[in-house]
């Protein structure tokens, strides 16, 4: 992370001292909140972005006390230019966040107050609806999972990997977190998700085939304290991996970029919405907490809904 050079390079002591203040800012961030490279490197380049508009917008170079005397108009103004760009309202809330994050570390360890970023209203954030495959597609997918891979028990693990996405809506860490005790031989299993909310999951018959298929064929041994899904090292599966395995299965079958492995949780839910679930049930198989989420459902086309009512309801 840059900043520590500056004092070395730069005239400006001022400037030295806010590029100082950043690195210790996503270092904290980093060492004791424990966030992600990712969300440091998107926060660091939301504020450099800040840092450009204000040196812009101001005519003045950008330094502590530059930030202590921004008004109001001056952070709705830089929201205004995001806005300007076509930002999404989620890319915009977290760029707003960053900064205020930001200031509150200011305030603690350098004393600079700013009353106006307090009174900054973040956009609300885009409601983006569920993506779902069709019956057709989640089929085609799950019948040709595994055709790129040369060995066999790759196959076989990621077509097990895919059916507990699409037949028991598991998110993908979900998935690769179980274990072989956890599921084999259960008509069902405990899952913990997210905020360590437990939900009980039923083991559909085709799940258990293709487990047996894995178990059968796969190289490592897999003891029921040991972790299910493996890589060719015989430790636990990256779920980079297997994303990139669905990004060719993907393109190999020419379906749309909306295919993900999240996607198939998403087609779990809706083709059970559409078959007559009840979204309680549906909330409680993917453990959401709250009705709102999971009611994200019904608003997916109708159209495509029916469509998948027709060919799967019994009594359609």
């Amino acid at each position: 992370m840059p900043g520590a050079e500056c004092c070395v390079e730069s005239s400006s002591s001022a400037l030295c001292t806010l590029n100082s203040s950043l690195t210790q800012w996503l270092e904290y961030l980093r060492s004791e909140k424990r966030y992600s490279v990712h969300t440091l490197k998107a926060y660091e380049k939301d504020l450099r972005y800040f840092f450009s508009f204000i040196n812009e917008h101001s005519g003045e170079e950008v330094n502590l006390a530059t930030l202590a005397k921004l008004q109001l108009r001056d952070f709705r103004s830089y929201a205004a230019a995001r806005k300007s760009l076509d930002a999404a309202n989620s890319s915009t809330a977290r760029s707003i966040s960053a900064i205020k994050n930001f200031y509150k570390f200011l305030n603690r360890e350098e004393g600079l107050e700013n009353a106006a970023i307090r009174a900054l209203r973040s956009p609300k954030k885009d409601k983006s609806l569920p993506k779902a495959l069709s019956v057709e597609e989640a089929g085609l997918a799950a019948a040709n999972i595994g055709n790129y891979e040369k060995e066999e028990w790759l196959k076989k693990r990621d077509l097990l990997l895919l059916l507990l996405l699409y037949g028991a809506g598991l998110r993908i860490a979900e998935a690769l977190g179980l274990k072989r005790g956890d599921i084999e031989n259960r008509d069902s299993f405990v899952i913990k998700g997210k905020r360590g909310k437990e939900r009980l999951v039923p083991v559909l018959p085709i799940i258990h085939v293709a487990l047996a298929d894995y178990i059968e064929v796969c190289p490592a041994e897999i003891l029921d304290n040991d972790y299910l899904f493996v890589g060719k090292r015989s430790k636990r599966l990256n779920p980079g991996v297997f994303q990139k395995h669905v990004r060719v299965l993907r393109n190999a079958l020419g379906l749309p970029e909306t295919v993900t492995p999240h996607a198939f949780r998403h087609s779990f839910a809706t083709h059970l919405l559409a078959a007559g679930g009840d979204l309680r049930s549906i909330q409680e198989l993917l453990g959401h907490a709250s009705l709102s989420t999971t009611q994200r459902y019904t608003k997916i086309d109708p159209g495509r809904l029916f469509e998948v009512y027709a060919k799967t309801h019994p009594r359609s």
